[in-house]
């Protein structure tokens, strides 16, 4: 089964033709579907639209959030809400075109768990929203070790076990195959087509340049030493305590042998007990970590590994119950 989430955020005039065409795509593909829309608290008439369009099809579900979570929060939304066994999302302001789906899909049957879409010829402006991009896609791939181009867009196919491993927050929708890899997701890249947005305009631009960097060094943190804080932390206080130790043994020998630490070397014994106290705030940082990650695992019941499949005999099967096939 087939689940299509669409988040959708003042969206009115691209409801009506993204339904159409999404159900007409779907029709073809000849597998049982859901479409479940998202509105993030639109402002507009298109949750109006999508309850009448709820009247007529039972294969559509509309969900309403109480106010403006954002875009990650939506999706989320709509994974918690989905049935089927592989997920598709995509965005409602139709410059995800719907004929890319059984593309997408023809990956996930080829064995991968995520199909990203790549929008290979991007016809948005090149100084707000193609370089940035650029930039921020590179960065990303060299953060995460996933050779992916296109990490931004929303168009991508997954298969439902594998987002049941991940929780979403802030702005992670974009990373979700990085995250995806901690967990040893198989991941495709397919271009798909990017064509101009009908009306209405963009919620992205220049702005969110910064929340994308922030982003990008969270998961290359989360990647690296979520499970491990203390391998981070430690390296930063055992490189305080270090040089700072260094300092202030220098200068307490220095002390011994009469000089005036004050007023010969004021400023490198303030630098010695900052960078000594630093030093001991990190290892104190790594240790809380270590603690509180120690503490998500066991109470949450999470797992930080992930089992693709398990086989085995019928015959081991039934002998471990006592009987022999």
């Amino acid at each position: 089964m087939l689940s299509i989430v669409v988040p959708i955020h003042n969206e009115e005039p691209a409801i009506l033709p993204l339904y159409d065409r999404l159900t007409s795509v779907l029709d073809r593909v000849q597998k049982p579907y859901e479409i479940i829309f998202v509105d993030d608290a639109s402002t507009d008439r298109s949750f109006e639209l999508l309850a009448n369009l709820v009247e007529t099809d039972a294969r559509l579900k509309v969900m309403r959030l109480r106010r403006n979570f954002g875009q990650t929060a939506a999706l989320a939304a709509g994974f918690d809400e989905a049935q089927g066994n592989i997920i598709i999302s995509l965005d409602g302001d139709l410059q995800h075109d719907p004929e890319d789906i059984p593309t997408l899909l023809g990956k996930i049957e080829e064995g991968y768990d995520i199909a990203s879409g790549w929008r290979k010829n991007r016809i948005d402006n090149a100084i707000t929203r193609k370089i940035p991009s650029r930039v921020a896609n590179w960065l990303m791939a060299k953060a995460s070790g996933i050779e992916l181009r296109d990490f931004g867009t929303t168009f991508k196919a997954y298969r439902a076990e594998i987002l049941k491993d991940i929780n979403l927050y802030g702005e992670l929708h974009r990373f979700i195959p990085a995250l995806a890899s901690f967990y040893g997701a198989r991941i495709a890249e397919v271009p798909i087509r990017n064509v101009p947005r009908p009306s209405g305009h963009s919620h992205y631009g220049l702005n969110r340049t910064f929340a994308v960097l922030f982003d990008i060094l969270t998961i290359k943190f989360l990647l690296s030493y979520f499970t491990r804080p203390m391998h981070f932390f430690g390296k930063l206080g055992l490189l305080g305590t270090t040089l700072g130790g260094a300092i202030m043994l220098y200068l307490a020998g220095f002390k011994l042998m009469g000089g005036e630490i004050v007023t010969d070397h004021g400023p490198l014994m303030i630098a010695g007990a900052l960078l000594l106290l630093a030093g001991i705030m990190m290892f104190s940082t790594g240790l809380l970590g270590e603690v509180m990650i120690r503490t998500y695992f066991e109470s949450q019941g999470r797992r930080i590994y992930a089992v693709r499949e398990i086989r085995c005999r019928k015959e081991s099967k039934d002998k471990s119950r006592g009987t022999v096939a």
